[in-house]
């Protein structure tokens, strides 16, 4: 007897996106996804959910049009960076993957449509007068001078993220005769190791010997303490914000750290594929944004060089 073969039919709507939003983070949980992923997915998730409601679009999921999602990624572009409402409209794609899998929905409706573009901006970069303004501002041998010191070098010369330095344990930190480095836990758990040099090495050696004289430093793991134990995430981005203005900086944001040690990277003739091993980095959108920096640079170098206006 022959057995038909049907396609699944799709259930009744859902009238309410929170309950499947809740599904989703469940799924994202359960697929081990970091917390951060997590945050990220949801909150795309719920802006979209929210825009629906304040344009009085349909909230189905069967009637969710891409003329839906394109109006709700014009929103975006007219309140955040290019990039910000990209990162949106990719977390809004896996938000639809997870649909389409459970069965609410046939077919998404981001299927046949791309991310919005976003321009080849070169990063802004601090020189090395600049990080040595930095790094004078926390001059000194008492507790937070050393702690902080090392905290700024391993920024500068790791180009690590900051959730990836800030969460650091003791134990990351490897500083022997031949082997010098810290593993860090970057996107989606990958472990990596970042190489320090002789200096960073010094500072956090200078750093592990006073933290180890502080009372209940014994009692926890984590790397970077402050006057009620350890630190959080913010409170290591305080530290670089704070030591930024005393170098009469203004605000600097970890990040710009980063930005300025993929830059001296590839300008010092590092090889890109090096570099996104050590940024932790899986595409090379961010190598092209630091290369456009760099071939800016160079033209500039060059039209100076060659004196063109000279001879006018």
């Amino acid at each position: 007897m022959a057995v038909s073969v049907t396609k699944r039919a799709v259930p009744r709507d859902v009238d309410d996106l929170d309950l499947l939003i809740e599904g989703f983070e469940l799924s994202l949980q359960a697929a081990n996804k970091s917390p951060k992923t997590i945050d990220t997915y949801r909150e795309a998730a719920r802006q979209f959910s929210a825009f629906l409601d304040e344009m009085g679009m349909p909230r189905e999921p069967r009637h969710i049009r891409r003329e839906h999602v394109e109006a709700w990624v014009v929103s975006l572009l007219g309140r955040w960076k290019p990039a910000t409402a990209s990162n949106r409209f990719r977390a809004l794609q896996q938000f639809f993957k997870f649909l389409v899998e459970e069965g609410e929905v046939q077919d998404s409706p981001l299927a046949h449509m791309r991310p919005p573009m976003v321009p080849v901006d070169p990063p802004p970069v601090l020189g090395l007068q600049e990080l040595q303004k930095m790094l004078a501002a926390c001059r000194g041998d008492r507790f937070e001078e050393l702690r902080d010191t090392a905290i700024l070098r391993l920024f500068m010369t790791t180009g690590a993220r900051l959730a990836e330095a800030a969460t650091l344990q003791v134990t990351d930190v490897v500083i022997a005769r031949d082997l010098r480095f810290v593993q860090v836990l970057g996107k989606g758990r990958k472990r990596r190791n970042l190489p320090l040099d002789n200096k960073t090495a010094r500072s956090l050696n200078r750093y592990l010997r006073e933290r180890s004289r502080r009372p209940g430093a014994h009692e926890t793991d984590a790397l970077w303490l402050g006057h009620r134990g350890p630190m959080t995430v913010s409170g290591v981005q305080q530290v670089v914000r704070r030591r930024g203005r005393e170098a009469g900086l203004g605000e600097v944001n970890p990040h710009a750290l980063r930005h300025s040690f993929a830059h001296s990277f590839l300008r010092a003739g590092g090889q890109e594929s090096d570099l996104m091993q050590l940024a932790g980095w899986s595409s090379r959108a961010m190598v092209e944004r630091y290369g456009a920096a760099l071939r800016s640079e160079r033209a500039h170098e060059a039209h100076r060089r060659l004196g063109i206006g000279d001879r006018l």
